[in-house]
C-alpha cells in the first residue's frame, strides 16, 4: 500500500480566530487545509468523549458522549434566540483566553455549560418539540443512560455515583422512568440536545475534512472511568472489585494502579461484545482509521484488587494458578505455604518506627493481627482484606501503618482463592523468597514457567476472540498502542487480525543484543504506524536536547549532528532527522505536529518542556492542555512551513 503521512494533535490544540479557549471541532477542515498544504492526508486526534471535571481525555464519564467544550457556540442554530449577553459574553472569553499560550480546561468548560445552558433555555420548547432531535434520540438510546446519569450527577454536585446514596444500583426500568418522569424533561433534554449538536458539528467537520482528502483517526481508550455512566448503567461488563493497571518494574517499583475497573469479559461475550461493537460503530462515523490504546489489556489486563493504593498484589485477567496439591509435591508443607503466601510481621519491624516501644508496638499488632504463638512474629487477621483497612485506622500512628502496609506487601504468592496461589509479579524480592535454598527456588521457578506457558495460550486465545470480534465489527482501519508488551504471541496476533503495531523510533531498539542497537527504517514492518512521539512522552526537540539515547540516534543514523545532541536544536536538524525517520518502511507515518513545527524555528517554545500533552505520573492543569503557538490560519498561510514539511515527507 502507498504510504500515508499524518500529524497528531489534540482538537484542544487548534488555536482559531473563530473558536474559544481552546480548539473545536469546526476547526478541524481548517487544519486539514493546512495539513493537505503540507503533503500529509491524516490528522490523528487524542479521545474526545465527555471527560466532566476531570482533564484527562483518557478517563472518560462516558464511552459515547462528546466534550462539549468542542462545540463552537456561536455556529448553533440557537444562537440567533440567544439572548445578546450571550454573544458578548462569548466574544470577551475569546479575547481574555486567545493569548494563552495552554488552555484552562476547567474555565472552558464551565463557562461553556453555563452559556449551553442559557441558549438551550431561551429555545427549549423549539428544542423539546424538534422531531428531529427526537429521532437523533430513537437512533442513539446511550443518550438516554448518559442523560439521566449527568442530571443527577448534577443534582449531586458532580460526586462520583457510588456516593450518592439513591441509584446507585440500578436497573433498565429505573433510567426509563426518570427518564420518562415530565418533571425531568428539560434537563434531560438539555444534554440529549448538546451532544445532538455536538455530534452534528463532528459530523460536518469529518465530511470537509473528507472532502480535502484527509482521513481522521480516532483514539479508543481501553478503559472506563469507574465514576462513568457506562460502569453505573451497565455494571455487568465491569469487575468492580478490580482496578486495571501495570504490574512493577524498573521505573515503577511498586506498579501502576490506574483506578479504572476491568471488564467482565465473560459477561461482554454473552452478549455478544455489544457495548464494545456498539462504542466502535459510534467511532466509525467520525473516524477512517483509530488506535487501540493498551492493546496488551486485551490481551491480558493487570488487576489489582480495589482497595489496594499500588499495584504488587495485583494479577494477570486471565490467569493460572498453583494448587495447595503442587506446593506439596514440591515439599511445602502447610507452615510453609503459610510462610510463602501470608506475610510474617517481626515485632522488631514495628518498634523501629514506634520509638522502640515494645508494648505499645504490640498493642498496634494487637489490632490488625494476630501474634503466632509466644513468638515475636505476627499475621494479619483475617478481617485485613486490602491495604486500605491498614492504612484507614486513625487509630494507629501513620508511621506503623506504613510500615504494616510494606508488610502487607511482602509475600511471594497471592492467595486467589482456596488452595490456589498466584506468584507475586517481584516475587524475587520478598523475605520469603529470599529464604529459600537454591534447590527449592529453581522447583518453584520450573512450577512458574509451567504455568506460564498455560497463561501464554490463555492470553493468545483471548485476544484472537476479543479483538477478532472487535475489529471485525467496523471498517476502520486498526492500529494497536503496543508498547512495552512482553508477550510472544503479539505480534502474530496483531499481524493475522490486520491491526498496525507501533513503532515509536526511540524505543525500537533491539533492546536484548549488545548495544542495544536502533532498528534500521528500512526494516520497520510495513503493517504498523512509525511515529517520532507520543503524547506521554517528550518531544523530538526536548528528547534531543536532555535525553541520552538522542545521542545513540545520532551516532547511528546522522553523525555529522553528533556534537548537536543536548545542545542544539534548530529547523536545519529538525529536517535532517525527519527526513531520516520518514524513509520508515510502514504503511503509517504520523508525529506530533510539535515535531513538524519544528521545522520552523520561529514557532519553538522559550522551554521545550511548554509543547509536551502530557507528563505521566503527574496530575495538574500542566497536562492536555497544549495550544498551537500560533493560529491555524496562519499556519496556512505559512508556506515555508507547508513546503518544508512537503519536503520531508518525499
Amino acid at each position: 500500500m502507498n504510504k500515508v503521512f499524518g500529524t497528531a494533535i489534540p482538537v484542544s490544540a487548534l488555536r482559531t480566530t473563530n473558536s474559544v479557549g481552546c480548539g473545536e471541532f469546526l476547526d478541524l477542515p481548517l487544519f486539514a487545509r493546512f495539513c493537505k498544504d503540507a503533503g500529509l492526508s491524516l490528522i490523528q486526534l487524542l479521545p474526545v468523549n465527555d471527560t466532566g471535571t476531570g482533564n484527562s481525555p483518557y478517563s472518560a464519564l462516558s464511552a459515547f458522549a462528546l466534550n462539549p467544550i468542542y462545540i463552537s457556540l456561536a455556529s448553533l442554530p440557537e444562537m440567533a434566540a440567544a439572548p445578546k449577553a450571550v454573544g458578548t459574553k462569548l466574544k470577551t472569553l475569546q479575547k481574555a483566553w486567545e493569548p494563552l499560550p495552554r488552555f484552562i480546561y476547567t474555565d472552558v468548560r464551565n463557562e461553556k455549560l453555563l452559556l449551553l445552558h442559557q441558549i438551550f433555555d431561551a429555545s427549549k420548547n423549539t428544542i423539546l418539540a424538534d422531531k428531529d432531535l427526537a429521532a437523533w434520540i430513537n437512533a442513539n438510546p446511550w443518550i438516554t443512560d448518559y442523560a439521566v446519569f449527568m442530571v443527577l450527577k448534577d443534582k449531586h454536585l458532580q460526586d462520583s455515583w457510588k456516593n450518592w446514596g439513591e441509584y446507585t444500583t440500578v436497573s433498565r426500568n429505573d433510567i426509563e422512568s426518570r427518564w420518562a418522569d415530565e418533571s425531568l424533561t428539560e434537563q434531560h433534554y438539555f444534554y440529549a440536545w448538546m451532544q445532538y449538536r455536538a455530534d452534528q458539528q463532528f459530523l460536518a467537520a469529518r465530511k470537509q475534512v473528507a472532502e480535502l482528502g484527509i482521513k481522521l483517526k480516532g483514539d479508543m481508550p481501553i478503559m472506563m472511568n469507574e465514576d462513568s455512566h457506562d460502569a453505573w448503567a451497565y455494571p455487568e461488563y465491569f469487575n468492580h472489585h478490580l482496578r486495571a493497571g501495570a504490574p512493577a518494574d524498573g521505573t515503577n517499583p511498586t506498579g501502576q494502579n490506574w483506578g479504572f475497573p476491568t471488564y467482565n469479559w465473560k459477561n461482554l461475550a454473552d452478549n455478544d461484545y455489544r457495548w464494545w461493537k456498539d462504542r466502535l460503530a459510534t467511532a466509525s462515523k467520525y473516524y477512517d482509521v483509530y488506535r487501540i490504546d493498551h492493546v496488551l489489556g486485551f490481551f491480558r489486563i493487570w488487576a489489582v484488587p480495589e482497595g489496594e493504593s499500588t499495584a504488587i498484589l495485583g494479577h494477570t485477567e486471565p490467569y493460572e494458578t498453583i494448587s495447595t496439591k503442587e506446593l506439596t509435591a514440591l515439599g511445602f508443607d502447610e507452615n510453609r505455604i503459610r510462610w510463602l503466601s501470608e506475610p510474617h510481621i517481626p515485632t522488631r519491624l514495628i518498634e523501629e518506627v514506634n520509638n522502640n516501644d515494645y508494648l505499645g508496638s504490640h498493642g498496634y499488632l494487637h489490632l490488625l493481627c494476630d501474634r503466632i504463638g509466644d513468638e515475636e512474629l505476627w499475621l494479619f487477621k483475617k478481617t485485613v482484606k486490602t491495604e486500605s483497612d491498614i492504612t484507614s485506622r486513625e487509630d494507629i500512628p501513620w508511621p506503623v501503618r506504613q510500615r504494616l502496609a510494606e508488610k502487607w506487601r511482602d509475600r511471594m504468592l497471592i492467595t486467589m482463592g482456596k488452595n490456589k496461589y498466584y506468584p507475586l509479579w517481584s516475587y524475587t524480592t520478598t523475605t520469603a523468597w529470599q529464604s529459600l535454598n537454591d534447590a527449592e527456588k529453581e522447583s518453584l521457578q520450573e512450577l512458574f514457567a509451567k504455568k506460564q506457558k498455560k497463561m501464554d495460550k490463555l492470553w493468545e486465545k483471548q485476544a484472537r476472540t476479543v479483538l477478532g470480534e472487535l475489529t471485525g465489527s467496523v471498517d476502520m482501519v486498526a492500529c494497536a498502542e503496543d508498547l512495552g508488551a512482553g508477550i510472544s504471541c503479539m505480534p502474530k496476533v496483531l499481524s493475522d487480525l490486520n491491526i498496525q503495531s507501533l513503532r515509536v523510533v526511540r524505543w525500537n531498539r533491539a533492546w536484548d543484543q549488545e548495544g542495544q542497537p536502533f532498528y534500521a527504517f528500512e526494516d520497520y514492518p510495513e503493517q504498523s504506524v512509525t511515529t517520532t512521539s507520543v503524547h506521554d512522552s517528550t518531544t523530538l526537540r526536548q528528547w534531543w536536547l536532555t535525553e541520552p539515547d538522542a545521542l545513540d540516534f545520532a551516532q547511528t543514523f546522522c553523525p555529522e549532528q553528533e556534537e548537536a545532541v543536548g545542545k542544539q536544536w534548530n529547523a536545519e536538524i529538525a529536517a535532517q532527522v525527519l527526513a531520516i525517520i520518514n524513509t520508515s518502511a510502514s504503511a503509517y507515518i504520523i508525529h506530533p505536529i510539535q515535531d513538524f513545527l519544528a521545522l520552523n524555528d520561529v514557532y519553538a517554545a522559550e522551554n521545550p518542556e511548554d509543547e509536551r500533552v502530557n507528563i505521566p505520573g503527574t496530575v495538574t492543569a500542566f497536562n492536555w492542555a497544549y495550544r498551537l503557538p500560533v493560529s491555524v490560519e496562519t499556519l496556512v498561510k505559512d508556506k515555508s512551513l507547508t513546503k518544508a514539511i512537503k519536503n520531508v515527507v518525499k
